[in-house]
């Protein structure tokens, strides 16, 4: 069965990739796979199902003793129905309530006009310079805030840069790239590196240290090779859309809601440090902030109907829900395949059959480009438990071992690895996906176009991590 769920996977892939030649949107195909491949799970058996995680069915069955009396078959049902798919569930719940709530915020941005201040003060009309202010803006906005929130701000600023569509979809995939590398290098940047800290795998001044100069040269690359497919040096910068009339707002008040909105984003990760909940409820209590502080102004003006389109419940029918529902069918395969097993299994393969440190984590940077990077890196943790410098010293393996201590080798090249990786194809990254989105941008054009030039900046960062090792 995981054979087959496993082709079926693939040939939802290719009717992705080859949506435009088909006619067929990616968000059917996308929720079409990950419902399939629950329902082939859910039907391969007993055996099959136990076999994926035998302690964690024994541990749910020691929980829930009415279920002990049941058949196999009665019992992995319902294992998959009140433990596993609600547990997915949950985790995708938390993407995708965060992604709306974080496009609810740029969206009321820039409906009041909040970016056109922004693009007024960018005055390089070179498409080069441009590109190169793009990109590293975007990266250390990622390091701080999380690689999707960076990559809406900043296409939504593009889309205000750039009239032509190629020109935007290479700025997207920039974004993409700028935004997955931004994110590998800060404790704070990633959700697979806030793992790693929280765990003790990494400490935030070594991975900083380790890992700027891989992060920025896997970024650098791409950017000085796409800068040639640039047609021209002029920038065309679109025709100003109508937003919100003086009738309604002066420019204070919409500068004040620009203002509210960014604090709001920055707001998350401060949020989360302090209570401990996870980022989506920081992003809808201050999406709950922002709506308050909107309808507090428009109530204080004489509006008729036309001014109801600036509020929020409007905004919200503006927010494109065919891309959070890709996400989800998206989310929902690559958990059936992490359920039936396909992890631990790529994981047992690495363990056994490679001992360097370079392959492995390279390998899960391009398995991170299919699935998703937070189960790999989870995986990856289970699979090489964190070392003491002190039991590494008495083992005959000593070198290879202290990879696996404290800021390692091994764990720096994983938050590296798994956070870049995403970008070689769109839909490897919450950033890649995201920008497909807004901007419409092909699979098989990126795949054709910046897959490869992804892969090259991926590598020499590999390469610059190396020669720092030796070097330092």
């Amino acid at each position: 069965m995981l054979t087959a769920m496993i082709v079926m996977f693939v040939i939802g892939y290719i009717f992705i990739a080859l949506e435009h030649q088909t006619g067929i949107n990616k968000t059917a195909i996308a929720l079409l796979l990950g419902i399939l491949l629950w329902v082939m799970y859910i039907f391969s058996g007993p055996q099959i199902i136990v076999g994926a995680d035998p302690a964690a069915f024994q541990n749910f069955i020691h929980q829930h003793p009415a279920y002990e009396h049941l058949s196999p078959l009665a019992q992995v049902r319902e294992y998959i129905l009140n433990w596993e798919i609600i547990d997915h569930l949950g985790n995708i719940s938390e993407i995708l309530f965060y992604l709306i709530g974080a496009l609810t915020i740029v969206e009321t941005i820039d409906v009041h006009q909040g970016f056109d201040g922004i693009t007024r003060s960018v005055k390089t009309k070179n498409k080069k310079k441009l590109l190169w202010l793009v990109a590293f803006i975007t990266f250390f906005m990622s390091s701080v805030l999380d690689n999707m929130t960076s990559a809406i701000v900043m296409m939504m600023l593009i889309q205000k840069l750039l009239s032509e569509q190629r020109e935007r979809w290479i700025f997207g995939s920039i974004i993409i790239i700028a935004a997955n590398a931004g994110g590998a290098w800060t404790p704070i940047g990633d959700v697979t590196t806030i793992m790693l800290w929280i765990n003790d795998n990494i400490t935030s001044g070594n991975i900083m240290k380790g890992l700027f100069l891989p992060s920025v040269i896997s970024l650098a690359i791409p950017v000085w090779l796409v800068s040639y497919s640039l047609k021209s040096n002029s920038i065309t910068t679109p025709s100003p859309t109508s937003g919100v009339s003086s009738l309604y707002l002066g420019k204070q008040e919409q500068t004040s809601i620009l203002i509210i909105g960014i604090l709001c984003l920055l707001a998350v990760p401060i949020f989360k440090s302090l209570t401990d909940l996870p980022p989506f409820a920081g992003i809808l209590f201050t999406l709950g902030f922002l709506w308050f502080y909107t309808d507090c102004l428009y109530n204080r003006k004489k509006t008729d109907s036309t001014g109801l389109k600036y509020r929020i419940p409007d905004v919200l029918t503006k927010v494109d829900f065919s891309t959070i529902l890709f996400f989800f069918g998206i989310l929902m395969a690559v958990a059936a395949l992490e359920a039936i097993g396909l992890l631990h299994q790529l994981s047992d393969l690495l363990n056994s059959g490679i001992h360097n440190v370079y392959i492995i984590t390279g390998i899960i940077g391009f398995l991170s480009s299919v699935i998703d990077n937070v189960p790999l890196v989870a995986a990856a943790m289970g699979m090489y438990p964190l070392t003491a410098p002190a039991t590494a010293g008495g083992i005959p393996e000593t070198a290879y071992l202290l990879n696996f201590v404290s800021d390692g080798n091994f764990w720096k090249l994983l938050a590296y690895c798994a956070g870049t990786g995403g970008s070689i194809l769109i839909i490897g990254s919450a950033a890649g996906v995201v920008v497909m989105g807004l901007e419409k941008i092909s699979f098989t054009w990126y795949m054709r176009h910046i897959s490869w030039i992804a892969i090259t900046g991926f590598l020499a960062g590999i390469g610059i991590y190396y020669l720092q090792n030796l070097i330092f």
